[in-house]
């Protein structure tokens, strides 16, 4: 095997259905999984697509009524498959994320993986190369595990696979009846954006909706729409890949999933515990397990995604993964919330970029519960600087945590501007060691309520909730070990000042 076996989690779920039960579906349906009886590797094990953006959030997609952006590939997927309501990262960077979904674990539970640019240990097993061992063709295009050095731990080759150049190349060379795992990357819509491309596309700035974080202003409206463009262009790459599926033969015995690894890059979204950067677009077809057109409204964490993969391949599911299997959801008959237990998610925070007072490489350590009725976060180190700090960061840029963008330097340069200023302090400023948002009357999560006598029973009991689940996920911050997180080594380019 290519990882050493760690201890099992701690946390108490509800047993999942297994892969028996999902191919005594498919014989009742008359689907011949294949040799599995025989102890061969069943010759119909599902085939599985996940096409993953980089910095795309929730709700930018047709499918989620979002009238602004243009989406054919994601809204099919949804249609003709589920569409999640409530699916959220386990942390809002795109390395713990990754790692997160490569693992099925809470990314706090994987050592120097817990941060962006860094590393992820062989000891950690991965869906890619567990499938590959059972006999997958395994392989990835573009952007898949990182950014950061995966050989630096002792690793030997990419948690997502081997490189590949495009689906229709990975298929062409695929062993004979073998399924295959394929992930399909992009770097959209990552920043940097070509000014004006959005509205050039046809996208309307004064159209567009702004979030409730952000200034309804000029520069905004058109940063918004650059985003979206290539929000468009990274499902154009998504239809092609159903294209070259359909073309194969294999678009039907595919599990198809689409998603993002976090929120936009905005100030007060991307890496930051709020919807805007932990809530993600997700949708999955699978016409063999999936009816259509359903809309799912539990919560599920990407981390969920290993050990539903692994179980719809047979395989048995590490015990150290955190990840709870979807195959339930999947298999439901209707919409709306199907287990009452998915109630909630976990996520949480550490070193984005090295982006404190130098020569400080620590992070801003955070944890947050959400659910049907509020958002709480728990900001370990609240003297620190949720978007870096103003002047003189190890990273050399001011408020290095946020990307920089027409948006960014909006807020920075008019801060002091009545209309600017209350963003500009959401984005930037220090936090309290605790934030509590009442979700009916604040979707957008801009009023604290933590220390407000009125809701302290309910601030109170969202604590406890928290501090049990990280608990029961073995959270070094729940063991007050957080500092073990905050050694491993930066792999991104720091200041040489």
């Amino acid at each position: 095997m290519r990882y050493h076996r760690r201890r099992p989690c701690r946390a108490t779920v509800a047993l999942p259905m297994t892969a028996l039960a999902v191919w005594a579906g498919w014989f009742v349906a008359g689907v011949d999984p294949g040799g599995e009886a025989r102890g061969e590797p069943p010759s119909l094990r599902p085939n599985i697509l996940l096409c993953i953006a980089d910095d795309w959030g929730w709700p930018d997609a047709g499918a989620y009524g979002n009238r602004s952006v243009k989406t054919p590939a994601f809204d099919r997927v949804a249609r003709e498959g589920v569409l999640f309501e409530h699916a959220f990262v386990t942390s809002p960077s795109c390395t713990p994320s990754r790692n997160s979904i490569l693992t099925g674990q809470h990314h706090w539970r994987l050592g120097a993986g817990v941060n962006l640019w860094s590393s992820l240990a062989p000891e950690h097993p991965v869906y890619p190369l567990l499938l590959a061992d059972a006999g997958y063709h395994v392989g990835h295009w573009r952007k898949a595990w990182g950014p950061g050095d995966f050989r630096a731990l002792g690793r030997t080759e990419n948690p997502a696979g081997p490189a590949t150049k495009g689906l229709r190349k990975f298929l062409s060379t695929r062993p004979a009846k073998a399924p295959f795992c394929f992930w399909l990357g992009s770097s959209d819509p990552h920043r940097p954006y070509a000014p004006g491309s959005g509205k050039q596309a046809g996208i309307d700035p004064a159209g567009l909706r702004v979030p409730s974080d952000l200034p309804d202003h000029e520069i905004v409206r058109s940063d918004l729409a650059d985003y979206l463009f290539e929000v468009e262009r990274f499902d154009r790459d998504v239809a092609a890949a159903l294209a070259v599926l359909e073309e194969f033969g294999e678009l039907d015995t595919t599990i198809v999933v689409i998603t993002g690894d976090h929120g936009m890059p905005f100030p007060r979204h991307k890496c930051h515990l709020y919807d805007s950067g932990t809530r993600v677009p997700l949708a999955i077809r699978w016409p063999a397990m999936v009816k259509p057109g359903r809309v799912v409204s539990d919560f599920v964490s990407l981390a969920d995604l290993a050990p539903t993969f692994l179980e719809a391949a047979g395989l048995k599911v590490p015990g150290v993964m955190t990840g709870r299997t979807m195959l339930p959801l999947l298999a439901a008959e209707g919409s709306g919330r199907i287990d009452p237990a998915r109630d909630g998610v976990l996520t949480g925070r550490e070193r984005h970029t090295p982006a404190q007072e130098a020569p400080s490489t620590a992070g801003y350590p955070s944890r947050a519960i959400r659910t049907d009725d509020y958002l709480y976060i728990r900001n370990y180190e609240p003297d620190r600087w949720p978007s870096g700090c103003p002047t003189g960061s190890t990273k050399g840029r001011d408020y290095a945590d946020c990307d920089a963008s027409p948006t960014k330097r909006l807020l920075i340069e008019h801060r002091d501007r009545p209309e600017i200023r209350p963003f500009f302090l959401l984005a930037f400023a220090k936090r309290p060691a605790e934030e509590f948002y009442l979700l009916a009357s604040d979707p957008g999560q801009t009023m604290n309520l933590a220390g407000d006598p009125a809701h302290a029973k309910a601030q109170e009991a969202a604590a406890r909730r928290l501090a049990a689940g990280l608990e029961a996920t073995d959270d070094p911050r729940a063991r007050g070990e957080g500092s073990l997180l905050e050694e491993g080594r930066y792999f991104g380019e720091v200041s040489s000042r």
